[in-house]
């Protein structure tokens, strides 16, 4: 049986030809000691094994989990919490060292990436609250009904295919930065706007649509007034702008500005219906949905469902 004061850590390895594993642990792994933390740690060996590695943990009696990662490790994290029935998912705390691709959801809370030593100070004073999750619901090609929560976002359209672009780019350049840059600049060839119907609220909208973001957090600057405490979504509709209006909206996204653009049309709601929205990608936390919608899909928020470690 597992001691409760043992913390479960799930360390999953930057990419990226930059990336150094191994020093990049042994400076987490000295913090640990520091603070004469007590915990098991296993490595995720790729994408794929993260979900088996929180089961693992999960079953084992682990009261702490904590991933040293990014968006995509806690969003596998989080589905597999809310696997279990409510007792158990209660008696479990989440936190993040960031060490992944994107470490937007770290970011909100104050996390980042240099200040290894501060974040597992804070992990330790466990200060604990109940954080609001979105859920994605829908049908696969065969007629199934599947759901994924999520941590930060959902996006829909012309960001989902960014952003994509933007994680692949981060394998090979390492860089936030630049990974960004070249993402945009890859935008050129992608498909710009969407045909959608979408209702939210006392509103359906039906046209033409370049992107659509439902944030649970701030959905990496496209609801930047979301909180993850309050029961509801933050949306950003946005409609297909002229050319120079879109590097307007660059400017404004990467100067945390982006509701500002005259293209972006912002609305809060418990729940969002895609009744269709022909050819569009979804992406949720970051990356692409495996096996995409199949027809209407729809995105609701599900309030105080798991325990998430703050800092101080």
């Amino acid at each position: 049986m597992i001691n409760d004061d043992k913390w479960g850590i799930l360390y999953c390895p930057k990419g990226g030809i930059l990336s150094n594993p191994s020093r990049k642990w042994e400076r987490v792994e000295r913090a640990l000691t520091d603070q004469h933390i007590s915990y098991d740690k296993i490595q995720s060996e790729s994408v794929g094994s993260v979900d088996r590695l929180i089961k693992m943990m999960i079953n084992n009696g682990y009261k702490t989990i904590v991933i040293v990662g990014g968006d995509s490790a806690l969003n596998d994290a989080v589905n597999c919490l809310m696997q279990c029935d409510k007792e158990t998912r209660n008696s479990i705390a989440l936190g993040v060292i960031p060490n992944g691709l994107m470490n937007d959801f770290a970011h909100f809370w104050g996390f980042n990436e240099g200040e290894v030593e501060k974040n597992v100070a804070w992990l330790k004073s466990r200060r604990l609250r109940k954080i609001d999750l979105g859920c994605l619901r829908y049908k696969n090609k065969k007629g199934e009904k599947c759901h994924r929560y999520f941590l930060n976002c959902v996006n829909v359209g012309l960001v989902a295919s960014i952003m994509n672009l933007r994680r692949q780019t981060r394998h090979i350049f390492g860089s936030r930065t630049l990974s960004f840059i070249i993402s945009f600049i890859l935008l050129v060839f992608q498909r710009m706007e969407y045909m959608m119907k979408i209702n939210i609220n006392e509103d359906t909208i039906k046209r033409k649509i370049m992107t659509v973001c439902v944030g649970n957090a701030s959905g990496y600057g496209q609801t930047p007034n979301a909180v993850p405490y309050n029961g509801l979504l933050d949306v950003s509709v946005v409609y297909h702008p002229e050319m120079t209006q879109l590097f307007e909206g660059i400017y404004l996204f990467l100067k945390g500005k982006f509701l500002n653009h005259r293209s972006v049309h912002p609305f809060r709601t418990r729940k969002v219906e895609f009744e269709f929205a022909e050819h569009a990608l979804v992406g949720i936390d970051g990356r692409l949905l495996s096996g995409a919608p199949n027809g209407p899909f729809s995105v609701n928020v599900e309030q105080e469902v798991v325990n998430f470690l703050m800092p101080e």
